[in-house]
């Protein structure tokens, strides 16, 4: 795998039950994604973007095949390996935000850093300088239930890629928005992902938001065919 890859999917599968109500999700998928690239998954409910994303993430072992971020196989670290491996190099960002209430906006944003084993010091200056880049200067002690849910979610994304991953794993990130705050969501990702050289997956049912991917998929019969 080239150095610029920085994932690496190779014939995949993954199945739900045992013969013969068994459930095959996916079967056979392959994906290589670059540095910096952007990619968009779309498909029907159920057809299974969201079980691919925990996969991608290493939150799930597919049944065959491997998965690799920068050159490390998910299946050969272990629990604890897997945990450090993701918190350096993967960023989710979820529909629904997952901010934690008892937390405000800022330390929301610097648990990644402080999991990292970074000083509250510096976790809460590094992230503070997100959040005012983006405009919420006035929000960093606010805790989630005292802001939008635009801003909620564009917190979300800042939490997703505090730690400069190298690829920020996406699962329909503007679907519980309005218009204009999806717009908004969307023109942070695509610059955060410009200034960091960052890999984009994305989930969407939204062809706006896959238009401004580099390339999209459609996930069907359990593999992904280009559009």
């Amino acid at each position: 795998m080239g150095i610029n890859t920085v994932l690496n999917v190779q014939n995949i599968e993954k199945h739900y039950g045992k013969p013969p109500n068994e459930l095959s999700v996916l079967n056979e998928l392959s994906l290589k994604v670059k540095r910096g690239e952007k990619i968009a998954i779309m498909g029907a409910s159920g057809s299974g973007k969201t079980t691919l994303l925990n996969l991608l993430g290493g939150l799930d072992d597919p049944d065959y095949g491997s998965i690799s971020v920068c050159e490390k196989n998910w299946s050969k670290l272990s629990i604890s390996e897997r945990a450090i491996w993701r918190n350096q190099h993967v960023g989710f960002v979820y529909q629904f935000h997952h901010l934690l209430e008892e937390f405000s906006a800022l330390e929301n944003v610097a648990l990644p850093l402080l999991i990292a084993g970074q000083s509250m010091t510096s976790a809460k200056e590094t992230s503070a300088k997100f959040l005012t880049s983006i405009g919420l200067e006035g929000r960093l002690g606010h805790r989630p239930s005292q802001l939008s849910g635009g801003e909620r979610q564009r917190i979300a994304v800042i939490r997703g890629l505090i730690n400069k991953p190298s690829v920020l794993l996406l699962d329909e990130p503007t679907g519980n928005l309005d218009s204009d705050s999806a717009k908004k969501t969307l023109d942070l990702i695509l610059q955060l992902s410009k200034t960091l050289s960052m890999a984009i997956v994305l989930v969407t049912h939204d062809t706006f938001v896959a238009k401004n991917m580099d390339v999209t998929y459609r996930l069907m019969d359990g593999r992904l065919e280009e559009k």
